[in-house]
């Protein structure tokens, strides 16, 4: 079956420590973004939950199939008619101190059709900026891409964006979604570079949606969420604050970049 064209959009956040409070903010954005058109919808890494510490996002985690922020995305996605893309909530993990940073996919019936648990884990020590996910994580374990009608499209997680094999590994597939919450730190140097440079390699389009702000625990994201096309021009973006990042993702584009330029097909490993 030929994939449609469909209007994508990205749902930046700036989440607290209260679930309920970032549910309602992000019912709105989604309504923003129905209304504007979109059919499908992507929420940022740990759009349920940021708080003061690691372990509140552990004690937030839900069993798989189960919980208010999962009822929340089925209801959400069956309410609206769209694809829903859960950027990352927590997970039950195998160890009663982990979580799985865990990516789910809801079809517009409100049905859970794809997970993926977030492969790569960060790490980064500067100065007194330090972080451990692998402290409080679990890692996932398998590349995950869900076929929609739209076309085939690339799970991944924030720091997943340093490895492009990751995606190298699904190709091809029409859309990459890379759901954050990058520091202000990395995200000033490399975000922008690695997002363009996903984009044009595997020669689709890519959805990132961060997390975009200073949260209430006094942690700043990079937020500047964006849409960039197969050749690599950003189509648009929102730098920081809640907000909705939307446009059109078109298979005649894909096709007239893979035609003008068969990178892919000349793919040696």
């Amino acid at each position: 079956m030929t994939p449609q064209n469909c209007r994508i959009a990205a749902l930046q956040m700036v989440s607290g420590p209260r679930v309920a409070d970032n549910l309602a903010a992000a019912s709105c954005l989604a309504d923003e973004a129905v209304a504007q058109g979109a059919q499908l919808l992507v929420l940022p890494e740990y759009f349920p939950i940021i708080g003061a510490a690691d372990a509140d996002r552990v004690r937030a985690r839900e069993d798989f199939g189960h919980g208010p922020v999962q009822d929340w995305l089925a209801r959400t996605a069956q309410r609206h008619g769209v694809w829903l893309f859960a950027g990352s909530l927590p997970l039950t993990a195998s160890s009663p101190d982990k979580m799985k940073n865990s990516s789910l996919v809801f079809n517009p019936q409100g049905e859970c059709v794809a997970r993926y648990d977030k492969i790569h884990l960060f790490g980064f020590r500067k100065g007194d900026e330090s972080y451990d996910e692998a402290a409080f994580i679990e890692a996932g374990e398998t590349p995950v891409a869900v076929s929609t009608p739209f076309g085939r499209i690339a799970l991944s997680i924030c720091y997943d964006l340093r490895f492009p094999e990751l995606y190298r590994s699904l190709a091809p597939v029409d859309l990459i979604l890379v759901p954050a919450a990058f520091t202000e730190t990395t995200g000033r140097a490399h975000w922008e570079i690695l997002l363009r440079a996903r984009a044009i390699e595997n020669q689709c389009y890519l959805l990132a949606v961060g997390q975009g702000g200073r949260h209430e625990s006094g942690r700043l994201t990079h937020g500047n969420s964006m849409i960039v096309d197969p050749w690599g021009e950003i189509l648009d973006r929102k730098l920081k604050g809640p907000g909705v990042v939307i446009a059109d993702l078109d298979h005649q584009r894909i096709a007239e970049v893979r035609e003008s330029l068969p990178a892919l097909a000349h793919r040696k490993l």
